[in-house]
């Protein structure tokens, strides 16, 4: 979902190395340039590409890869609601076909889904837009740059860096959560997906979580629970009316939101 999923589910490649060099150097003194962690984003994510390429899993369900790239069509062009400079962002949706579950969006735009995901939750085609826009918010709001930031500033004062599997191993705050829940519903309303889907996702999330099953890599970082439920419902009256909209012909031939 994040970056550090990623990171911790490829073998270490030097140009990952170099970019979180780079990353160090920039949190001692105080920020990471957003380039730098743009520039990490795109080594970790090729590095990602080339490792499920070489195994023969990358976008080898064709269905699913086109269902999957079929949403993002439609997430994407809303992005500029909350940050127009995000339509100049390097735009990329691929599907890795395995057990493993986990989705992301790394920063710039990156998008990686797990098939593994999809199916074992047997995710439906809003429930994949409420699930996409979520990670596509985290991208949005900066939330993996203030994790990194925080996590370099917290070890400035060790002798000894931390690896990079430690160091990027955290969860999203309450705060970007609640941020990632509210900007993806509408994300995906405006794209013409029905926002109640999140409360079927997250409903599926609580009881694969009560029933014991493998989801490690995706509730690791994004916690389910009846709360969490009851949150997004609460988000509902305001984002419904833009997919209402969205699902009226009428509205439809008159153009986007």
């Amino acid at each position: 979902m994040d970056l550090h999923g990623v990171l911790r589910s490829i073998s270490v490649h030097t140009p990952i190395c170099l970019a979180l060099s780079l990353l160090w150097l920039a949190g001692c003194a105080g920020t990471i340039p957003p380039r730098e962690l743009d520039r990490m984003s795109e080594h970790s994510y090729t590095a990602l590409l080339e490792d499920a390429s070489r195994r023969g899993v990358l976008n080898a369900d064709e269905g699913l890869t086109g269902r999957v790239q079929a949403v993002a069509s439609r997430i994407i062009p809303q992005t500029e609601t909350f940050r127009p400079d995000a339509q100049d962002w390097r735009w990329e949706v691929n599907v890795i076909d395995g057990s493993e579950v986990n989705a992301f969006c790394m920063p710039g735009g990156r998008i990686i889904f797990y098939s593994g995901l999809v199916r074992g939750l047997a995710l439906t085609d809003d429930e994949i837009a409420v699930l996409m826009a979520h990670d596509v918010a985290h991208a949005l709001r900066g939330h993996s740059r203030g994790q990194v930031s925080r996590a370099i500033a917290a070890q400035g004062a060790s002798d000894k860096p931390t690896p990079y599997r430690t160091l990027l191993a955290m969860e999203f705050s309450r705060a970007d959560e609640a941020e990632a829940d509210s900007v993806g519903l509408e994300l995906a309303a405006r794209a013409g997906y029905d926002p109640r889907a999140g409360v079927s996702l997250w409903q599926k999330m609580v009881l694969a979580d009560q029933e014991g099953q493998q989801l490690p890599e995706f509730l690791g970082t994004h916690p389910a629970d009846a709360s969490r439920v009851q949150q997004i419902q609460a988000l509902l009256p305001k984002v419904t009316p833009l997919y209402d909209k969205r699902a009226d012909p009428k509205a439809r031939s008159g153009g986007t939101l």
